[in-house]
């Protein structure tokens, strides 16, 4: 199984560095790494740049140009350039321990998909970890939220790991899926512009689809780097096109990875 990790960045390049060193230190690679750009600056295209020479699988820039807050469409595009049959989708914010991506790829199965968990670090705690360029997080440390989701255990995770077909907490920050059941509803829905719901919305549309949510605990596990919130001005109306798919269990967006899929 070819598996494709894919990590979406905006103008943070020093979180992105320590995003991908943690991949670089990963018990089992990706294939291939794509880095889903929505428009940063030369100095993510120079990290980026230096990093691919340090990496031990294909780094690939996939950016494009700055028109505001278009993250599904810079999702769809990483999407499209995927040769990986399985998709390991995380934020540039988030640092993996080690065996992140053997636990996702343990925890594929045919007709799901899988949303894992992460741990909240605060804000001193992640000036520390960028100062640093690693991240030493253990039960007990200090300045840390959701500090259960720091326990990796194969047991606890067969014992509490759970499917379910419900849409809340959706969080693709910890996110896999397979290529063949993005095509199927077209990806992520481009007419989400500004933070908040593309995600909530291309699950729905799995789920609408038949493919039903894993969701994976005390395995897989991410550190979620502290950051000022988003601007929620656009959520009114990307509130209303996740609720019109909803109502309606639609499966298919007309604006979505189709159009990144021809000619590639």
């Amino acid at each position: 199984m070819r598996t494709s990790l894919i990590i979406t960045t905006y103008n943070w390049k020093e979180a992105l560095e320590l995003s991908l060193l943690s991949v670089f230190t990963q018990s089992q690679f990706p294939n291939e790494i794509i880095i889903a750009d929505d428009g940063s600056d030369n100095a993510t295209r120079e990290i980026v740049e230096s990093l691919a020479k340090k990496s031990p699988v294909p780094l690939i820039h996939s950016w494009q140009q700055n028109k505001g807050f278009r993250l599904a469409r810079s999702r769809n595009k990483a999407i499209a350039k995927a040769t990986g049959e399985y998709l390991i989708l995380i934020d540039g914010d988030i640092v993996l321990e080690q065996h992140f991506i053997a636990d996702h790829i343990l925890a594929a199965q045919t007709g799901f998909f899988v949303q894992g968990s992460r741990v909240l670090l605060n804000e001193k705690s992640t000036q520390q970890a960028l100062q640093q360029k690693k991240i030493r997080v253990c039960l007990c440390a200090p300045g840390i939220e959701n500090r259960k989701n720091c326990l990796r255990s194969s047991l606890l995770s067969s014992l509490c790991s759970f499917s379910s077909k419900k849409l809340s907490g959706i969080k693709t920050c910890n996110f896999a899926f397979w290529k063949k059941d993005a095509e199927a509803v077209n990806g992520f829905n481009e007419e989400f512009l500004g933070w908040g719901r593309e995600d909530s919305e291309f699950t729905a549309r799995l789920l609408n689809n038949g493919i039903r949510r894993q969701n994976i605990r005390f395995n897989a596990l991410a550190y979620h780097l502290y950051h000022p919130m988003n601007s929620r001005k656009s959520l009114p109306i990307n509130d209303a096109i996740l609720a019109d798919t909803c109502d309606n269990q639609l499966v298919w967006c007309d604006k979505g990875l189709s159009q990144h899929l021809q000619g590639t």
